[in-house]
């Protein structure tokens, strides 16, 4: 009952915030740039304008350390959801949903001196592009130094899993929508905070390691492993530069939909797992990779996925690569209900991070 209430208290947060979004500049106060060097950037971000910052992976964060006793958020009009956080305090949804909605306030009547707040984007940017303009602070004040980062931390490469889809909708009768799709609710998200480490995130709904959702057998040939090597989805004019962070751990949750309708090849999808793991490891050389199989697959897809990995992470071992582990999410069954189109529900979703938590200390020490 006390989940419930706090998923109703944030969805009715996020009315109200939503609504008193409104494209009002100029505006009076201190305006903060995008490119400000005190503005705190973590994911997959394009800083072609620096004014502008673009961004289309769930999971992305913004953080800033504030002087004065409110805040305002300035966004690209429909750039979408953004769980936001002051102080520490619980993360309230805030949306920008229509051509009118560029600033909200996110903060009023806060003690006067310094504040923190962390903003992260909620949805996979479906069919948005998010990008971010700058803060409004008290007339005169400023950004200081942000807090430092964890030490610690995870990429996430995953599907509508990951992402969060429909993670806060009650029904699984209920389709994709945005506004109840929320990547912080996620066991990827709940998992890193569980384990005080950053978060980076590569993830799309319905996306595969060699087929997309109900794609054809031979596969789609923009699939993970294309996506992978780009800032930003379905944008082929920018390379990711991999050299802008390296994650201690990655964790990578795919498979489901390449196994999503009767129509799969099972020899091209344990090839697909091959590569990839090979193109990840390029990538990060020095990274605990895990391999993990979803809580969505049952019968003989979820069989066939476990053994491909389990294939995939033995033969990594024995070519001398020891840092490639497996783990296995526990297949929902609906004792804890679902999401929108049987997507993990929250209940699920904190089963899930309870057991990856378990499994990620154990694995790299962190307690």
């Amino acid at each position: 009952m006390k989940t419930r209430n706090i998923l109703a208290s944030l969805l009715i947060l996020a009315s109200s915030i939503t609504a008193m979004a409104g494209n009002t500049l100029p505006i009076k106060g201190s305006v903060i740039k995008a490119n400000d060097p005190n503005i705190q950037y973590v994911g997959r971000i394009s800083f072609k304008n620096p004014e502008s910052p673009l961004f289309t992976y769930p999971g992305v964060q913004i953080n800033a350390r504030f002087e004065g006793t409110s805040l305002r958020l300035h966004f690209k009009p429909e750039s979408g959801y953004f769980m936001v956080s002051i102080d520490g305090s619980e993360a309230f949804k805030v949306g920008f949903t229509s051509k009118e909605d560029s600033v909200a306030t996110v903060a009023v009547a806060l003690p006067r001196g310094v504040h923190e707040v962390r903003i992260m984007n909620a949805i996979e940017s479906y069919q948005r592009r998010s990008e971010f303009r700058g803060f409004i602070l008290d007339e005169g004040c400023h950004l200081v130094t942000p807090s430092a980062l964890p030490e610690r931390s995870i990429e996430f490469i995953g599907n509508s899993i990951t992402c969060g889809y429909g993670v806060e909708d009650m029904s699984e009768s209920d389709h994709f929508n945005d506004a109840t799709e929320n990547h912080y609710l996620t066991y990827a998200a709940q998992t890193a905070r569980n384990l005080d480490a950053t978060e980076f995130v590569v993830a799309r709904s319905g996306i595969g390691v060699y087929r997309n959702y109900n794609g054809p057998r031979e596969g789609n040939a923009d699939n993970m492993t294309k996506y992978y090597e780009y800032t930003n989805f379905d944008d082929f004019s920018e390379a990711w530069d991999f050299s802008r962070y390296t994650p201690d751990v990655v964790c990578i949750n795919l498979g489901t939909n390449d196994t999503s309708t009767n129509n799969y090849d099972s020899n091209r999808l344990l090839n697909a797992y091959r590569s990839f793991l090979r193109q990840v490891r390029g990538h990060h050389p020095k990274a605990k990779i895990v391999l993990l199989c979803g809580s969505m697959l049952q019968g003989k897809e979820l069989e066939l996925v476990r053994h491909h990995l389990d294939t995939v992470c033995q033969e990594a071992r024995d070519r001398g690569d020891k840092e490639v582990y497996r783990f296995d999410f526990t297949p929902q069954n609906g004792d804890l209900k679902y999401g929108a189109d049987w997507h993990p529900s929250l209940w699920q979703h904190q089963k899930m991070a309870g057991e990856l938590t378990a499994y990620l200390r154990v694995l790299t020490g962190w307690f």
